[in-house]
Order: C-alpha cells, then sequence, then structure tokens
C-alpha cells in the first residue's frame, strides 16, 4: 500500500485541510494504524459537534455603564464560525418612544424592548441569522451577532438614565459597545463586517454605519470592510392622510415623533448629515435624506407599501374597505418611496428572505450580487453578468407582488390572496377592467400573476 491523504472540509470555505494517512505495512503494524484513524476521528469531531450547535448565546457588555432604557445591562447574542472572516451585527427593530408617558405605557406592554431582564440565554437564527446553507445561501457560515433592542431611540441615543426622563437612551452606544467587545472575539481579524437591521434597525444602520466604520479606522483596524443592510427602514417624513393628535407613535406623524424623540433621547445623527441639516437634525432619521451623506456601502430592501409607514399615515389595510382617496393617497406614497429610492442599490419587496423576488431575482441572490460588486470594483473588474443590484417593483398597488408573503386580515386572522385584498381594499374590478378596455376576468388573471 501507498501513502495517502484524507481531506476535509471545513465550514465549506475555502480552506481544506489534509490528514496523512500511512498505508504501509498495516499487516505488519495494525495497532499504528488505528492510532492513525483515532487521531483522525478526533480531528474531524470539532467540526460536526460544532454544526450541531445552531444558537447564539447571550453575552452582556463589559462596559457596565451602557445600558437598557431601565438601567439594566445591555448586550448581544453570539455564534462565532471560526475560520470565517465575515461578521455580521443584526439590529432588532421595534418602534420606539419619545416621551416619559409612551415610554412608560411601552414598559408596561412591552418590556422587552426596554429592559434585559427576561432575555433568554440562547436564540436560534432565522433567514439571513441563520445557519443552515438551505435558508441562507451566501452567509450561513459567518460570525453571527444579534443585538436586542432595549434602548427604544432608533438606536440614535447616547444619554444617561436621568430623574427627569427616567430613562437611559444609549442605542448608538451599544452598537459602539458590541463591536469593541466582539474584537477581542476574533472581529479584529474581519475582512467584512455587514450591519444590518430591521424596522428601527434598519433606520440604526443608516445613522450608525459611517460611526462604526469611523471607530474601527480609529482603533487601527483599517483592513476591516463595513457595509449596511437597511431593511424597512426607509421611512417617508410626508403628510398623514389624517392629521391627528400626537399621542403615541402610531397616530403621530413621523416628523413630528422623531422632532420630540431626538430632544427626549440626546439622539446622534450622523457628522455629514448633521451640517447639511444644520439646527433639523430629525431630517436624518429619514433614508432618502441621510443617504447621500453616507460613505459606506450601504443595501437597502423596502416595502413599497410599507404596513408601519402606512399605519403612522392614519391608512388602515384591514377592516372597513378604503375609500377612494385613500385608495390615491396608498398609490401616491409607492410613487414617492419609488422617487426616493432612485440610484440607490437596492431591492424592494422584503425580508421574507428566500421567497420574496422582485423582478425573478430573490433577496440573497441579490444581496450576494452586491457584495461581489462591491469586490469586484475594488479590484477593477467588470461587474458580472446576470447579477443585479438595483430593482425596484414597478406594479402599482399593495400586494401586486404574487412572492410577497400572505397578507391576513388582522380581525378573521384569514388568509387573503391579491384579489380578495384589493376587493377588501374597495378595488372596484369590473370598472377598473372597463377603464383599461378589457374583460373583467382577463384582469383577475393579470392580478393573480403580479403582471
Amino acid at each position: 500500500m501507498g501513502n495517502g491523504h484524507f481531506k476535509a472540509n471545513k465550514n465549506r470555505g475555502d480552506t481544506t485541510e489534509s490528514f496523512p494517512l500511512d498505508f504501509t505495512a498495516v499487516e505488519e503494524n495494525m495497532d499504528n494504524f488505528m492510532t492513525q484513524v483515532k487521531n483522525l476521528a478526533q480531528s474531524l469531531y470539532p467540526c460536526s459537534a460544532q454544526k450541531l450547535d445552531y444558537d447564539m448565546r447571550l453575552n452582556f457588555l463589559e462596559n457596565t455603564s451602557v445600558t437598557c432604557n431601565d438601567g439594566s445591562p445591555a448586550g448581544y447574542y453570539l455564534k462565532e464560525s471560526r475560520g470565517s472572516r465575515r461578521w455580521l451585527i443584526f439590529l432588532e427593530g421595534g418602534w420606539y418612544c419619545f416621551n416619559k408617558e409612551n415610554c412608560d405605557s411601552r414598559y408596561e406592554t412591552m418590556r422587552r424592548l426596554m429592559s434585559s431582564s427576561k432575555w433568554p440565554q440562547t436564540k436560534t437564527g432565522t433567514g439571513i441569522l441563520s445557519p443552515l446553507p438551505e435558508e441562507n445561501p451566501h452567509w450561513w457560515n459567518a460570525n453571527m451577532v444579534f443585538v436586542p433592542y432595549c434602548s427604544s431611540d432608533v438606536w440614535s441615543g447616547a444619554t444617561a438614565k436621568t430623574d427627569q426622563s427616567g430613562y437611559a437612551f444609549m442605542g448608538s452606544l451599544i452598537i459602539q459597545e458590541v463591536v469593541k467587545d466582539l474584537l477581542k472575539k476574533g472581529l479584529e481579524n474581519a475582512k467584512v463586517l455587514l450591519l444590518a437591521g430591521s424596522s428601527a434597525g434598519g433606520t440604526g444602520v443608516l445613522l450608525n454605519v459611517d460611526r462604526v466604520a469611523e471607530m474601527l479606522e480609529g482603533l487601527g483596524h483599517t483592513a476591516i470592510q463595513v457595509r449596511g443592510l437597511s431593511d424597512s427602514g426607509w421611512f417617508l417624513d410626508n403628510k398623514q392622510y389624517h392629521c391627528t393628535d400626537c399621542v403615541d407613535t402610531a397616530s403621530c406623524a413621523p416628523t413630528e415623533t422623531i422632532k420630540r424623540g431626538i430632544k427626549y433621547w440626546g439622539g446622534m445623527v450622523p457628522e455629514r448629515c448633521k451640517q447639511a441639516h444644520e439646527g433639523e437634525e430629525w431630517n436624518c432619521f429619514f433614508g432618502y435624506r441621510v443617504f447621500p451623506s453616507i460613505k459606506s456601502p450601504v443595501f437597502v430592501v423596502q416595502w413599497l407599501f410599507d404596513e408601519a409607514q402606512l399605519t403612522v399615515d392614519n391608512i388602515q389595510l384591514t377592516g372597513q374597505p378604503v375609500q377612494e382617496g385613500q385608495w390615491r393617497y396608498i398609490q401616491n406614497l409607492g410613487t414617492e418611496l419609488r422617487n426616493t429610492l432612485k440610484d440607490r442599490p437596492l431591492v424592494l419587496c422584503s425580508s421574507y428572505w428566500i421567497d420574496v423576488q422582485v423582478k425573478g431575482t430573490s433577496l440573497p441572490r441579490a444581496l450576494h450580487c452586491w457584495d461581489r460588486s462591491l469586490n469586484d470594483n475594488r479590484n477593477n473588474k467588470a461587474p458580472p453578468k446576470g447579477c443585479p443590484v438595483h430593482l425596484i417593483d414597478s406594479c402599482p398597488w399593495p400586494h401586486c407582488n404574487p412572492t410577497c408573503p400572505t397578507i391576513r386580515d388582522q380581525f378573521t386572522g384569514q388568509e387573503m390572496n391579491v384579489i380578495q385584498f384589493l376587493m377588501h381594499m374597495g378595488f372596484d374590478v369590473q370598472k377598473m377592467a372597463q377603464q383599461q378596455g378589457m374583460d373583467p376576468s382577463k384582469l383577475l388573471g393579470m392580478l393573480s400573476s403580479g403582471s
């Protein structure tokens, strides 16, 4: 017999480890051969054992002065992927509060978003945080970090708890401290750091991505490429359909809540955006206003008809059919969002990760293409063909993309297809078909297919 090598691909990355096996004169030295097999088995065991543990584990910040709203310690969940030089830090979303009264109410009803006292010790990642290749084809192997939202300030605050406010607002400081702690856990060797987030977390990405990049550069970690992924954080500062008293985040106009909130939180915004909107820094909480000032590469994912945006604009998508004026308002909202997103590297629909497609391209695929395009730009390569990074749905009403997640009536809980949804919205198929000069059944077929 001759010599041989066993090759093991660890973490499906580029690194291949070889374990030499000497088959010479096995008959004469069986004990030595079995020792080699035993050593091989022991070498492979950590690989298989590591893959069985999919959970991220809770770590509290080393800097105990940076806290959640109620003064409890802030922290993060981490699942390390040894050997990978890619890190994903995900900022949780969950609205915000902007004065003592509605923060007190939030504390009573949504304490998990203001305190770490009941956080579980582990968390299983899903979507882009999933360690499963079939659920997360391009980032499953990264170091995963989930940062729970417990500052209620759109990740912007840097203010300790006071008697007047009753709460600490330290969202921006929490992000910085998480990054500092992770440097000691391997982030210092990273090639790419993707700061991602949804809803308030998505806005938090826009507010903090450059600050994270500048902090790492200031600490001497110039080789780490910092990028942003903002999902459903691109809100508009438009006028409400109906103006109402500003009682809470759902009834108050977006501009008004942010104006009040930024003072209450001691909110920080990116320096370049601050200079562009001196005295009116609240503008920097709205994606299309802050985006031009951001230096780091940022990928934007946004519903054209975002439920949270419609809620603050006092448009309800369930219950009674909407009036004609509301329908026009909704369509105009989609047009406004489309216009603010021109010339941005983006995909629009949302974070139902694997299934949602825009013009035949899934979100994971588009994100992978964006990732490749950034690397190709750095290496002066031409962008790959068939790899789009800028896609916008062109259909003009909510839920017109058939790959969007099923919508439910909030009162009955029943699923609705696109036709049921549009009829629920007060959409007159007969009248629309007549205006288009086509048979109603043909229009229904087009609506069903999303064309």
